[in-house]
């Protein structure tokens, strides 16, 4: 399976899906720590990947989901954006929401 392969196969099985530097419990920057503060805060489980040990993963996904920067959250197969998106929907109840809505659909 090629590496595109294999972040599609990731975004297809995990309704919400973190990629970012480190795990939600060490985060290795500041951008994956907020991110994984607001995914946590939202209450349900998630996945992530930290691609710092995936390289390859770190050099396609921005080619794949065009965008450049990490962390990237995914839910239900779409790209919500990077930290300040998820931070910003987070404060509004909107990732919440999101979050909540996916997971009780994956779950049902």
């Amino acid at each position: 399976m090629d590496i595109i392969e294999t972040i599609k196969d990731q975004i297809e099985k995990n309704t919400i899906l973190l990629y970012m530097k480190g795990s939600p419990n060490a985060p290795q920057c500041g951008f994956s720590a907020k991110a994984a503060q607001a995914v946590m805060g939202c209450g349900e489980k998630f996945a992530f990947v930290d691609i710092l040990q995936n390289p390859e993963i770190r050099a396609n996904l921005p080619k794949y989901a065009n965008w450049p920067t990490f962390p990237q959250l995914w839910v239900a197969g779409e790209l919500v954006g990077g930290s300040d998106i998820m931070l910003e929907m987070f404060e509004k109840g909107e990732l919440q929401a999101l979050i909540k809505e996916a997971a009780s659909k994956a779950n049902a």
